[in-house]
């Protein structure tokens, strides 16, 4: 089988992920494997993008193959995605399948991004590979990737590819414009800035934004992103997991730090697109890697601005609620411009800017439910371990107090260990028997009677 691997990460050969594919290669010389690596010449590709569409339409099989970088895959294979559905090319037919490595942060919403367009370009969608950074060097992970292969040319022979999903028909984008006066009488005590991307030929988001500057009490800046002269994508480096400087000297660091994360609350506004929004909103994700795996803007509430369906699309949820999780950040709601009325957007907006100010003038929290516990722990783990090298995460962790390793809670493990041993005893269970639920509650009802004596 002729296999095209589009090699995403920006280490080229270097790639930790691109080894997993080599192990295949050298294990399988009957498919013939050709190996682009778009992650690396992904500025060369989109000034002549002959020989990806040569490759393309030379393979039977496509596997993309990247790093998971916040939430999906990494800019340029956002890049590759807009070139590839810009030009045109025929992969309908084809089969199309992923091998990722990561610490397993949020790998299925990278997974489905990848899905999603695959199916959007009329492919055969195989379910991919997702590996841990070290799985390749232990005989498991090796067992693991030779199984994922087998089980991929049986699907391929056998025809078992997952089926397209079923999406609504796109409904007809009416053009919004401004429906909220916009006054003067706007209070300077909060900084409110809004992110966005879109382009001149935007109106749609341009209006939304415009409306929802209206419609907030406080004054509020406008950061194109699209404007900053980014001098490519995260390389993964890890240079400034010491330093906390970016290797590159376009300046983002710096501007990030001084002029994004000082404000009091964080709009990012942005037309759907692929799945996502245009490549340079990841472009701009990734770099924030700079901060490493700080949380460095937790307690600083964030609102959205979608235009496109964004009720149809899952994935895209998924990350916008996982991203406010895992940062800290109040999320104060979504507003899009899918309604059937101009006068339900301007509704949706108006309440939206609503939420964000009463969020900032109260300092709204409220606790971490699954996508920000777990994706927390990742992370808490793997800078326990990686604390030689990523130094600032390490004392950032140390001091806010995010190394809660559960054996730490002695009082509890202890607690638990008397419960037990009490119910191990028949006279001593029998004699509990049906007050279980009493004892649980007794701490909970001494707080509301605290509450009321007060």
């Amino acid at each position: 089988m002729r296999i095209l691997v589009l090699n995403g990460s920006p280490k080229g050969e270097k790639s930790t992920t691109l080894q997993t594919i080599l192990y295949l290669q050298a294990l399988h010389p009957e498919h013939e494997f050709t190996i682009l690596h778009v992650g690396q010449r992904i500025k060369q590709y989109a000034s002549e993008f002959t020989p990806v569409r040569e490759a393309l339409t030379a393979a039977e099989m496509v596997i993309f193959c990247y790093p998971v970088y916040t939430f999906i895959a990494p800019y340029p294979v956002h890049r590759l995605i807009e070139l590839i559905k810009t030009d045109g090319t025929d992969l309908s037919g084809k089969f199309a399948t992923q091998i990722t490595t990561s610490k397993h942060f949020y790998d299925v919403t990278a997974h489905r991004y990848i899905e999603d367009n695959c199916h959007d370009l009329g492919m055969k969608v195989i379910r991919g590979l997702s590996a841990d950074m070290d799985d390749l060097l232990k005989e498991k992970g090796q067992k693991e990737a030779r199984m994922f292969f087998e089980q991929l040319m049986f699907s391929c022979e056998h025809r078992c590819f997952e089926a397209a999903p079923i999406r609504p028909a796109k409904r007809e984008k009416q053009t919004y414009q401004c429906q909220i006066q916009n006054t003067d009488d706007k209070s300077k005590d909060k900084d409110v800035v809004i992110l966005t991307n879109h382009d001149v030929s935007d109106e749609n988001m341009k209006n939304m934004i415009s409306d929802f500057r209206a419609a907030l009490p406080y004054s509020s800046r406008v950061v194109n992103i699209r404007e900053f002269p980014f001098a490519g994508g995260c390389l993964g480096c890890l240079s400034c997991a010491v330093s906390g400087k970016c290797v590159y000297k376009d300046g983002f660091d710096d501007f990030l730090r001084n002029e994004i994360q000082t404000a009091d609350a964080f709009v990012y506004a942005f037309t759907i697109a692929n799945h996502y929004t245009h490549s340079s909103f990841k472009c701009f994700d990734d770099r924030q890697f700079c901060n490493g795996h700080r949380t460095v803007t937790s307690g600083t509430p964030a609102a959205y601005l979608t235009s496109g369906d964004y009720s149809y699309e899952t994935n895209l949820q998924m990350i916008v609620n996982a991203r406010c999780e895992v940062g800290g950040n109040y999320l104060c709601g979504v507003a899009t411009d899918e309604h059937d009325s101009l006068n339900e957007t301007a509704d949706g907006i108006r309440k939206l800017a609503g939420s964000l100010a009463f969020a900032i003038e109260n300092h709204m929290e409220r606790p971490m439910n699954f996508y920000g516990v777990g994706g927390t722990k990742i992370f808490r783990d793997l800078i326990y371990l990686m604390q030689g090298m990523m130094k600032a995460d390490h004392k950032f962790y140390k001091e806010h107090g995010i190394y809660d390793f559960p054996q730490k809670q002695k009082k509890t493990i202890i607690m638990m260990k008397l419960v037990g041993f009490m119910l191990s005893r028949p006279a001593i269970a029998k004699k509990m028997k049906g007050q279980m639920a009493d004892y649980m509650v007794a701490p909970y009802k001494k707080v509301q009677r605290e509450y009321w004596l007060n």
